[in-house]
């Protein structure tokens, strides 16, 4: 069985799925000879023409640069660099419209021709076999050399990719597309310029085989091409004319017969494809020295007064080719199209500059080519998967990518779509297919750009985190590290660990804050015991020496605790304090007096009188207990010493009569004050009443003041009575007190009914008043001598059978005491009283 390469020599031919055979059109094009175009009066350079990244600038704005120099630069094999077709001045760097169908803006440079057309430095090469491939490889990167056939993809990527394992080179010069003959031009002119190309090819990759495909349409091309490669080891193949046989996969098939796998490349079957125009773009690289800066391209179309192939710089605009051609727009439907009709694109306006890509620019009238063309609704007929030349199924693949069902497309293997539109061309419906791929996979494009940004992000992630673990770990290893260093050098420094020394010290100061703690309870245990002792001997007044002495040593501290309190406290705040309680104080005081002048403005019953007095009252009192407080308040009170001694009982009880009787005294002149200005002098029953309740009322503020002093600092360290007398003193005070309680409650009974009688006079009144006036001195002498001993017999221990009975003594002496005061104030109350009657 013959080999592959003796099937190809013998002249074997294939055929490829699919196709079809739109009119050529490309006749018109062909029967003037080829021109170079006019330099332009601007020239725009796109930065990116080619399948990958675009190169770094190198130049800026007011540079004058020389013709064929780089302006960008590459550091990856997917960069080239672009070169400047003319020599002139860089008037700008701008986004500019360019030739992509998207229509959008790119960044370019332009160039502002200076006629002068100087050419840059170039390095031809004499002899390429002198050279290695990759020396030849990177003067054809420098020379910026792109696929001319339409797909940009860089040259020299593919040629490094072929390396060491392609066994057949295939040189594609059958140019399928409709009106295009830029190839088949530049065949016929520059044949032999071609056939050094493939070997300079040839030399880099030593393929066992090298083929041409040309199409039987260009039979001036084949025998040009067959006098150039005379006595040459390659081999011309001749195939039928059938769109898209000049597809990469499509000729591989024609030609061998071999089928690249999905996902593949030519190279990875022991196969490479290149065009003739970018074999000739190599020749001139290598031998001349010359970077790509101009490519032929076809101008055609009906509304070309003369149809032709010109030679246009790279960054022409296509406006100046149309205004230099005889260009005359249609007038309904005017039209450019970059490319062929098959898989060519609209474009925006005419401002664009030629590529490295472009091969031809159809501007077809109405007539020619319409575009009268409305989408309607798939009928199924399936004549779209009988022209597909890719064996795909085009009906489905729009339906999914309609619906944006990208994951699907991706199952169908819509990325081995070539974009050829016969699917389209032969479609009963009109549907534009091939619009419906294009965007699906310029979304599929994005979405795995996107989903490989986020897995970088995501490993980034993951290695940062590691790193954050891993540097927290080594510095806590290194911080215990450090701390067992320390240790072990006080150790060996001061013999004792310091950890264990701090926790002695801490336990020695607590020892030290404990000490008065036990002092005190050692105190009170040996107080206990001196008691318990003199229980036991008999003795009726234990020793309370040790007891005493404590109690004294409390008291002193605490007054330094509170003198030094007083002092870290801001004299401010208390005068503030002070002034703001006097302050609420007059407010009350105002307020309660405007209110009973209000209610006093009209004339009122006697129920109504009564009720008002009442009220007048119930104020009187509250203004008399907020004074009072205030001035038991007081700072210079709290700072006094305590008063000791019979003296300082006599003094805190002629106090105690001074404050009630002028507490009293501005109850009743606030309460009468108001209604004695805006009310009549009351007489009869009404007087008696207001004379009832305003004694009541003296009489609350009297008792409250009273209890207020009794309960003072100086009364708690009042000395105890003793004594036998006292004891039977006790006994009869009582017995006094007793009553004088059953007498109280007895009246608190009969309160609310004796309050609205008449006041009684004569002797009735007079024995009244005494016994009244008895009673309380008795109940007053009795609480005075309670409050006083309570701070004492709250520190005492628990009395035995002897220490009751002096307890019992001593609370009738307190009781006494209590009745005496509050007889002494009664008395005084009723001369009060008797001498507002006299006045009134």
């Amino acid at each position: 069985m013959l080999s592959l390469i003796e099937q190809v020599r013998s002249g074997a031919l294939w055929d490829f799925p699919g196709g079809v055979h739109p009119p050529e059109n490309k006749k018109q094009s062909v029967l003037l000879p080829l021109t170079e175009a006019s330099l332009p009066s601007e020239i725009v350079l796109p930065i990116k023409q080619h399948i990958g990244t675009a190169g770094n600038l190198t130049v800026s704005v007011g540079d004058k640069v020389l013709k064929g120099q780089a302006l960008t630069n590459y550091n990856t094999s997917f960069m080239l660099p672009v070169h400047a077709p003319t020599s002139g001045k860089v008037i700008a760097i701008e986004p500019r419209t360019v030739a992509h169908p998207s229509g959008l803006k790119e960044t370019c440079i332009v160039i502002e021709p200076d006629n002068l057309d100087e050419w840059a430095t170039l390095s031809p090469c004499a002899d390429f076999k002198s050279e290695s491939p990759d020396e030849l490889i990177e003067r054809i990167r420098e020379a910026g050399i792109s696929g001319l056939g339409g797909a940009g993809f860089p040259t020299a990527k593919k040629i490094q990719s072929g390396l060491a394992k392609t066994d057949i080179l295939i040189v594609n010069a059958a140019e399928c597309e409709p009106y295009i003959t830029a190839d088949d031009v530049l065949m016929r002119h520059y044949a032999d310029d071609i056939i050094k190309g493939i070997e300079i090819i040839e030399h880099i990759l030593k393929p066992r085989l090298t083929i041409v495909g040309v199409e039987d349409n260009k039979p001036e091309a084949i025998h040009a091409l067959e006098n150039a490669s005379k006595d040459k080891d390659l081999v011309i193949r001749v195939i039928p004319t059938k769109y898209p046989s000049g597809g990469e996969k499509q000729l591989i098939k024609i030609l061998t017969n071999q089928e690249v796998p999905n996902g593949k490349i030519p190279a990875d079957i022991g196969m490479l494809v290149q065009n003739v125009g970018s074999l000739y773009a190599i020749k001139r690289a290598v031998c001349d020295g010359e970077p790509l800066i101009n490519r032929v391209v076809t101008l055609t179309g009906d509304t070309f007064k003369k149809p032709r192939n010109v030679w246009a710089r790279i960054g022409t605009p296509v406006q100046a080719l149309l205004n230099e051609f005889e260009y005359k727009a249609d007038k309904k439907l005017p039209r450019l199209i970059l490319g062929g009709p098959m898989m060519g694109f609209t474009l925006p306006h005419a401002n664009v500059p030629v590529t490295k890509t472009t091969n031809c620019i159809l501007a077809p009238t109405r007539k020619e080519i319409s575009a009268n063309r409305y989408e309607m609704a798939c009928i199924r007929c399936g004549q779209c998967s009988d022209a597909c030349p890719a064996s795909l199924l085009p009906q489905q693949l729009q339906w999914h990518a309609k619906a944006a069902e990208y994951d699907k497309c991706e199952e169908l293997n819509l990325k081995d779509c070539i974009e050829c539109g016969a699917c389209a061309y032969v479609c009963p419906s009109e549907i534009p297919l091939v619009q419906y791929y294009r965007q699906a996979k310029a979304e599929i494009r994005t979405r795995k750009l996107e989903a490989e940004a986020s897995e970088r992000a995501r490993l980034r992630f993951e290695e940062k985190k590691a790193r954050l673990e891993r540097e927290k770990a080594a510095r806590e290893n290194r911080f215990k590290k450090a701390a067992e260093k320390r240790r072990e050098e006080m150790k060996q420094s001061s013999g004792e660990d310091a950890i264990a020394a701090a926790i002695a010290r801490v336990n020695s100061k607590k020892k030290v804050s404990d000490e008065p703690k036990s002092a005190v309870a050692a105190a009170i245990a040996r107080a206990k015991a001196k008691q318990a002792a003199a229980a036991s001997s008999g003795n009726s007044e234990p020793d309370n020496s040790e007891m005493s002495k404590l109690r004294e040593e409390r008291k002193r501290q605490a007054r330094e605790r509170k003198a030094e309190k007083h002092k870290q406290e801001p004299e401010t705040t208390d005068s503030k304090k002070d002034a703001v309680a006097a302050a609420i104080a007059r407010a009350k005081a105002k307020k309660q007096v405007s209110t009973l002048a209000e209610n006093s403005g009209s004339q009122t019953t006697s129920d109504e009188s009564t009720e008002k007095d009442a009220k007048k009252a119930a104020v009187a009192a509250a203004i008399a207990r907020a004074k009072a407080k205030k001035q038991a308040n007081a700072p210079a009170q709290e700072s006094r010493p305590e008063p000791t001694g019979d003296e300082s009982a006599e003094k805190d009880a002629k106090k105690a009569a001074v404050a009630a009787a002028i507490a009293r005294a501005k109850a009743k002149k606030q309460a009468n004050a108001p209604a004695q200005e805006s009310q009549p002098e009351p007489t009869g029953n009404e007087s008696a009443e207001k004379d009832a309740k305003k004694a009541a009322v003296a009489a609350a503020i009297a008792r409250a003041k009273a209890k207020k002093q009794a309960n003072s600092p100086a009364q708690e360290s009042q000395p105890e009575p003793t004594g036998d007398e006292n004891s039977e003193k006790d006994a009869k005070k009582a017995a006094v007190a007793a009553a004088i309680a059953r007498a109280k409650a007895k009246k608190q009974a009969n309160a609310p009914a004796q309050e609205l009688q008449p006041e009684p006079t004569g002797d009735e009144s007079a024995e009244k008043d005494a016994k009244k006036a008895a009673v309380a001195a008795a109940i007053a002498r009795a609480k005075a001598k309670k409050q006083a001993n309570a701070p004492a017999q709250e520190s005492k221990s628990e009395p035995t059978s002897d220490e009751n009975s002096e307890k019992d003594a001593k609370k009738a002496a307190v009781a006494a005491a209590i009745a005496r005061a509050k007889a002494k104030k009664a008395a005084q109350q009723a001369d009060t009283d008797n001498n507002f009657e006299e006045k009134e």
